[in-house]
């Protein structure tokens, strides 16, 4: 094959299966500056001696600082310096800005905060196309107890262990996914349950505002269906309170919100958002969106007996109050 006719792109995309860490190697350049830049092509190469490789681009702005001097550091980074690595992959910046360093032979600087770091000794250089291979032998290194940061097909990943998810129980106990799904939904009610109660609504009021925000427009039949679904019945002296207190209107056999109600409904999602985004603190966006995806493939499993009258395509109406919401609240 004429690896001239090579797609770029393709090439890139094809390399980009193989996951690696992420690395930012620094050096002390001739002219007694200091270099760094992001790199992921860090490798080992010998544990007797100690010696590791890495390449840079030969168009590199910092090229010649790594090339002539005699010393380099890598480190690899946490899952905490994303933004450190974003920043050493600018080339227009004062990257070492603000930054506490140490000092290593040759002055190089070294960066806080990693999950390991080496001190190296440029020892072969290497033409490698339009690359250069760099080997280093090691110095010194450290290692701290941090989880590394991945990348992976042009994204940064994150690694869990799984001595991070806690000890293995046994079926139906505490680590059974019904328990653990139930508990978190009703760890998350909570604080949404409670900020309904300071409006004077009560507990059985918070599953009638739930299903009405998606299938609003429903028959007291239906209704009633997808109460089933929550285990619990929808009583009719509820709805006439509702009623009477100006929150519903039965028009044509189909109950709808009042303006009075409608807003009520884009309160409690409001209240609901809050609890979502408080509850994911701990998780990073990437980490809660996978959450979000695994669920929802677990759903679509487990939902293949549904009735007819419980599956999604059925139950959510068109412009219901989640997408009104959504606009009012991201709009402020």
């Amino acid at each position: 094959m004429n690896t001239s006719s090579f797609d770029p792109k393709q090439f890139r995309q094809a390399l980009g299966a193989f996951t690696t860490g992420v690395t930012i190697v620094t050096t002390r350049g001739p002219d007694n500056l200091d270099y760094g830049l992001t790199a992921n092509s860090f490798n080992s190469v010998s544990i007797d001696p100690p010696m590791v490789l890495w390449s840079i681009n030969k168009d590199s702005s910092s090229a010649k600082a790594f090339t002539k001097g005699s010393h380099f550091a890598v480190h690899i980074l946490s899952t905490d310096q994303e933004s450190l690595s974003n920043r050493f992959a600018k080339s227009s910046v004062d990257k070492f800005a603000e930054l506490k360093l140490q000092r290593g032979p040759n002055d190089i600087p070294l960066l806080d905060g990693c999950s390991a770091r080496f001190q190296c000794k440029t020892t072969y250089q290497y033409e490698g196309g339009d690359h250069i291979i760099l080997v280093g032998e090691v110095l010194a290194f450290d290692h701290f107890d941090k989880a590394p940061l991945v990348f992976h097909s042009g994204s940064y990943r994150r690694l869990v262990s799984p001595t991070s998810l806690g000890k293995e129980s046994v079926i139906y106990g505490e680590n059974w996914l019904g328990f653990l799904l139930g508990r978190a939904y009703y760890q998350l009610q909570l604080p949404i349950r409670k900020q309904l109660k300071d409006l004077g609504m009560q507990d059985r009021d918070f599953e009638l505002l739930g299903i009405l925000s998606f299938s609003e427009g429903s028959t007291l039949e239906e209704l009633n269906q997808l109460f089933d679904f929550t285990g619990k019945a929808l009583l009719s002296e509820q709805l006439m309170l509702w009623i009477q207190k100006g929150l519903l209107i039965l028009n044509e056999q189909r109950l709808q919100f009042t303006d009075q109600g409608r807003q009520l409904a884009i309160q409690w999602l409001a209240f609901a958002k809050a609890a979502e985004m408080q509850a994911l603190e701990s998780l990073s966006y990437e980490e809660a969106q996978q959450l979000k995806l695994l669920i929802g493939r677990i759903i679509q499993f487990t939902g293949t007996d549904l009735p007819t009258y419980w599956r999604k395509e059925n139950i959510w109406q068109d412009n219901n109050i989640w997408q009104q919401a959504d606009a009012i609240l991201t709009t402020g």
